[in-house]
């Protein structure tokens, strides 16, 4: 059994660190230019203007402004209501029929290449560590609260650390395609060292993940809420603790895979674009991710920065985890398909995985510079 698990948890790292490749970006000619007070620059551009919409599958596309069904709890709005220790993003004042696009950070300044997937690429082993909640079953849906910290991550470098969720559908085990968000502190892309929200995904025309705007595929309705923008209020170390609610989940009707952040539909991914996912996710992680091409020689935080044996209000968190059934209904995942465990249990532990009523659990991370532990 732990051989198997062993196996499972290199083959989904190391398709992280096969598709996390770099993405390209554009802007369309904005309605309206919006800077908010943490010194974000947004640029409101029509919706049907959008630049993905520029994706080969997507050329006559319709944009759809709202799932034609929701998950029973976010219909009830259950997610939606804010509390004392939810962390959001910055409202944004872009016009209705528009959506706000982060302008001027490094990730946001190239051009769309093309959309031809890549071939005969050699697969070099896997350049980053997860500590995670694992499971491999068929289900149309997740939803999950990110404990949201600021881990440190070395600049100049494209190194990343992320909090997030991630939904695959390994059907075709050479090229799985994915939908994803979470909290990513990655100072070479954002041009800071903030927590900052950002979608990702693989469709069927790319083995890279793309993240937010910078390459085609994500079709944004919202118009105040800004990928890439910055989480506030962050966890502090034996102080108050936040987190964001994330919820990814299937359109039954359109086979859509929609984005919600706190209960508030964000967009989605058209169905067009996959081969595999607009069917059903078969296996999803939750937790903590550090990737780039130095992360191995030099261990970035993960989480907190703290080990996750040091429990809450140290050690960062996802919990409340639940899978969504066929019938648009939540449940927590099957205890003999699911498993948590660290790619480098030395340096980024993992602790407390369990399940209560509103769900799993799992404390992870730690403070890296581990170059010298052997797991």
């Amino acid at each position: 059994m732990l051989q198997h698990i062993a196996i499972a948890l290199v083959i989904f790292l190391s398709y992280i660190a096969l598709a996390s490749g770099d993405g390209e970006s554009d802007h369309q000619d904005a309605v309206k230019t919006v800077l908010i007070e943490d010194g974000d620059l947004f640029k409101c551009i029509d919706i049907n203007q959008q630049p993905t919409l520029k994706h080969p599958l997507l050329k006559n596309h319709k944009v759809q402004m709202k799932p034609s069904s929701y998950p029973y709890e976010l219909d009830n709005r259950s997610l939606s209501v804010a509390t004392n220790s939810s962390a959001q993003l910055p409202a944004i004042s872009c016009p209705r029929g528009t959506i706000p696009m982060l302008h001027g950070s490094k990730g946001y300044t190239k051009k769309f290449g093309g959309f031809r997937r890549r071939k005969g690429r050699q697969h070099k082993g896997p350049h980053g560590e997860l500590a995670i909640i694992k499971t491999i079953d068929d289900f149309y849906g997740s939803r999950v609260s990110i404990n949201v910290h600021e881990p440190k991550v070395k600049e100049k470098t494209e190194d990343k650390s992320a909090s997030w969720v991630l939904l695959l559908n390994s059907q075709n085990v050479s090229h799985r395609e994915a939908v994803g968000a979470g909290s990513i502190v990655w100072p070479s892309f954002s041009g800071d060292n903030f927590a900052r929200f950002h979608i990702t995904w693989s469709d069927s025309a790319h083995d890279n993940l793309c993240f937010d705007h910078r390459c085609p595929g994500f079709v944004q309705v919202n118009s105040r809420i800004g990928l890439g923008s910055r989480i506030q209020p962050i966890s502090v170390y034996n102080g108050p603790q936040h987190f964001i609610d994330v919820l990814l989940f299937k359109d039954l009707k359109t086979k859509d895979w929609w984005v919600a952040l706190g209960g508030t539909p964000i967009g989605y991914w058209p169905s067009s674009i996959f081969s595999h996912l607009k069917d059903k996710a078969t296996e999803a992680g939750w937790g903590g991710h550090v990737h780039g091409p130095t992360v191995q020689s030099n261990f970035p935080q993960m989480g907190s920065g703290h080990f996750g044996w040091e429990g809450f209000g140290k050690a960062a968190y996802v919990s409340n985890i639940k899978i969504i059934d066929e019938n648009n209904k939540y449940y927590t995942p099957n205890n003999d398909k699911t498993f948590a465990r660290s790619s480098k249990p030395s340096c980024y532990p993992i602790d407390n995985f369990g399940q209560d009523e509103g769900g799993m659990h799992l404390y992870y991370g730690g403070p890296g510079g581990c170059n010298n532990i052997k797991s």
